[in-house]
């Protein structure tokens, strides 16, 4: 069974730094997109950031030149490095990816979320 397993979050101060992780497990056959998400209290959820498997990325404009999304394809993993971090950045944040498993079925996963606050 595929899943997707986070760690990192918690307390950080404005300006401060924080590093989520995620990986991906189970039986993988391929890999394809690897992406993050967050959801602040009573907004919905938005696009943080998004890696291809060639490495190409898309972020959100309001995290642009903060974050930095990259992956390690032999860990199956996505790492969201997030600096200069803003109390408006304060959110759950999902990791999810486009996986197809070693029966060939294609489907969306999404991580069980990790809360980030960003406060003094």
């Amino acid at each position: 069974q595929v899943q997707l397993v986070e760690s990192g979050g918690g307390l950080v101060q404005p300006g401060g730094s924080l590093r989520l992780s995620c990986a991906a497990t189970g039986s993988i056959r391929n890999l394809y997109y690897m992406g993050w998400y967050r959801q602040a209290p009573g907004k919905q959820r938005e696009l943080v950031a998004q890696i291809t498997s060639g490495g190409g990325t898309n972020y959100a404009d309001s995290v642009k030149g903060r974050f930095t999304i990259s992956r390690d394809n032999a860990k199956n993993t996505v790492i969201l490095q997030m600096s200069s971090l803003k109390p408006e950045d304060t959110a759950n944040y999902y990791c999810n990816a486009d996986i197809q498993d070693h029966r060939l079925s294609s489907s969306i996963y999404w991580g069980q979320g990790t809360r980030v606050t960003v406060s003094s």
